[in-house]
């Protein structure tokens, strides 16, 4: 009898393993900024996709560097930080090819970010400027609706939150969401304090631009 219970259990847990056929990825800059912030972020949007969106993302939280041939393994690159952030030519170049052979960069300004990170976006692009996207713009409008853009998750200097974006012959390869720190609104609850609606906003936006970026 004890063996037989035994099969059931070994024969369950391998019928009900997750079958993760997707991964998404935390981005490792060179400058000695805090590129391994927002720890439980990506855990917590990828279970909370695979839940809504039907999705089948990893939760594990992975990490690559821009130079990195394993960056093509990832649809959805997510880059975060307070400070100091530096591309080397050869992390430039590479970042470039990935978004242009269909790969996706999500930058989430975890205040102090910006005067980083666009000097070094434009050694990716250098012919290309950040646009302040339309509230119309299809990536307010996937699964979740946000008819006024972005929704504020943390207030830093009393700016509205703005969500900017690199388009490339028509697609838009980068999104950049500024004075809004929509990673902290996917945080375990607790680390901050944010409501549970605060959290769920931050979670469906973050649902949006997953399947706006799997799904161009």
């Amino acid at each position: 009898m004890r063996y037989i219970i035994l099969l059931i259990v070994f024969i369950t847990s391998v019928s009900f393993k997750a079958d993760y056929s997707v991964k998404i990825a935390k981005m490792k800059y060179a400058g000695g900024g805090d590129w391994y912030s927002n720890r439980t972020a990506l855990p917590n949007l990828a279970t909370f996709c695979n839940k809504n969106l039907g999705t089948s993302i990893n939760p594990e939280d992975e990490v690559v560097e821009p130079a990195s041939a394993e960056i093509y393994n990832y649809p959805y690159v997510y880059l975060t930080g307070h400070g100091n952030i530096v591309f080397s030519t050869e992390d430039a170049e590479n970042l470039r090819k990935y978004l242009l052979a269909g790969g996706f960069l999500h930058i989430d300004d975890n205040y102090g970010l910006d005067k980083f990170v666009r000097p070094e976006m434009k050694k990716v692009f250098p012919e290309l400027d950040f646009i302040e996207l339309p509230f119309t713009h299809e990536i307010y409008n996937q699964k979740y609706s946000f008819p006024n853009g972005l929704p504020k998750i943390h207030e830093h200097d009393g700016k509205p939150p703005q969500g900017f974006g690199l388009i490339y012959k028509g697609r838009l390869v980068c999104f950049y969401d500024y004075e809004c720190d929509l990673g902290n609104g996917w945080e375990d609850p607790g680390i901050y304090d944010d409501s549970e609606e605060t959290r769920l906003n931050a979670l469906k936006m973050g649902a949006n631009i997953i399947q706006y970026a799997f799904g161009h």
